[in-house]
């Protein structure tokens, strides 16, 4: 074998090994995640910073590498040909497209792109300091290129210079919690909590508020002992007090400031309305975000719910918007309140007034909950009646039979899963 021959094959064998660089660089700062190099990139690496900096304009990364990696593909090609052409002859171009087919494929397409994606921040970490410098030696070509495909694509009517980000930031972190949540790295509790953050900007308070049906309020028209006494025995701290009609709301009684004013004097000598505080209502439109921030504000956590021609609705605490982040929080004083009792069947019956959000939270369901707040007003959307006890509907692969109904309200629902819901419920309270 001559000289010539074998410098042609060791250029090739190099040619070979840019191009695997080339691909395996291309899946790396691709594939690597933004969140951990900004991390590092913060934490002071010099090699994540120059990751951070790669990324911040993709277009021209991998106008570059696509750049290089076909340009050594073609020239290890055309040596190929070439040294097939003086050991074959005729059957030169067929061998060495076959061969090189082969070796660019595996070594230099398959091989680094599976290593980059197994470890893709710590190759983009490598390969960022090479890459660095052959962006702007080869920008000038690469420009050349954008503006070429941006005329083209123009000429068909598609304008590649207006793209925009088709998910926003909040639909990436969604995708991400649910990818993880699927491959088990990331326990439901944890996700749900998650995933309530992000869902403060979509929830109006109207869609968590305690209804006006199950405020506890007082009749400030009482005696003192009485109200006094209702204070005492409630579960709650702070009460709303109305006047003539139970719409009438004229203020907020705190139950500590009720027993800090009793101290050493007669309940009867008590001047309620001088501890009363001034009922402070919201639109129902409202998001807990913006709820969230107005408690914060105003340091308060408590609020009335009302409707744009101001009645009442119901009310919303800083403890209801929490729930939705954390879960149910239940103190000493809480009463038991069995809204959700599992039979020994799979079947469930449930309070009708049970939010449709805190049962697909809790069983993982899809209930839709555009148009309807609780499980009640799901089933009466859907049936388009007010149904009667002993009926029973199907929707959405679940049966809903009707239990016990007051007056017009649906009080008691039995639900009876579908059999992939039923399992997706078993898996995820093994999860958790």
């Amino acid at each position: 074998m001559d000289t010539q021959t074998i410098a042609t094959i060791i250029a090739i064998v190099i040619l070979l090994l840019l191009s695997g660089f080339f691909s395996g660089s291309e899946t790396a700062l691709t594939a690597a995640s933004r969140a951990r190099i900004l991390l590092m990139a913060k934490e002071g690496d010099k090699r994540a910073k120059i990751v951070e900096h790669l990324q911040e304009n993709k277009e021209r990364l991998l106008g570059t590498i696509l750049l290089g990696n076909n340009a050594v593909n073609i020239v290890a090609t055309a040596l190929a040909t070439t040294l097939f052409a003086r050991l074959m002859g005729d059957y030169a171009v067929v061998v060495a497209s076959i061969a090189m087919t082969a070796l660019v494929l595996i070594f230099a397409e398959v091989l680094p792109k599976t290593y980059a994606i197994t470890n893709p921040d710590q190759s983009a970490l490598r390969v960022a300091p090479i890459i660095r410098w052959l962006v702007p030696v080869l920008s000038p070509i690469t420009t050349a290129i954008q503006a070429i495909v941006r005329a083209t694509l123009k000429f068909f009517g598609v304008d590649a210079s207006a793209s925009k980000a088709v998910f926003s930031a909040e639909d990436e972190l969604r995708g991400t919690l649910d990818l993880h949540a699927r491959e088990g790295s990331m326990i439901k509790p944890h996700t749900d909590m998650l995933g309530g953050i992000l869902d403060l900007d979509e929830i109006l308070v109207s869609q968590i508020m305690i209804h006006r049906r199950a405020m506890q309020t007082i009749d400030a028209g009482q005696p003192t002992g009485a109200i006094v006494e209702e204070i005492v025995n409630s579960p709650h701290t702070r009460i709303p007090l109305w006047e003539d009609d139970p719409d009438n709301i004229i203020g907020i009684v705190h139950a500590k400031d009720v027993l800090k004013a009793l101290r050493g004097r007669n309940e009867d000598t008590l001047d309620l309305r001088a501890l009363i505080i001034k009922p402070w209502f919201v639109p129902e439109t409202t998001t807990l975000r913006e709820q969230l921030n107005a408690f914060r504000d105003r340091r308060s956590h408590f609020a009335i719910v009302v409707d744009e021609y101001g009645a009442i609705m119901g009310l919303v605490t800083l403890e209801d918007i929490l729930e939705e982040i954390v879960g149910d929080i239940a103190d000493e004083h809480d009463l038991d309140d069995e809204t959700i009792r599992a039979q020994s069947d799979g079947r469930l019956i449930i309070d009708a007034t049970t939010p449709l959000r805190d049962l697909n939270r809790e069983f993982g369901w899809e209930l839709p909950d555009d148009r309807a707040t609780t499980l009640a007003g799901y089933i009466i959307d859907e049936a388009k009646i007010i149904p009667d006890p002993g009926q029973i509907f199907l929707f959405k692969g679940f049966k809903f039979e009707i239990m016990q109904k007051v007056r017009n309200q649906i009080t008691t629902v039995r639900v009876t899963p579908s059999e992939n819901t039923a399992n997706g419920q078993s898996d995820r309270n093994a999860n958790s």
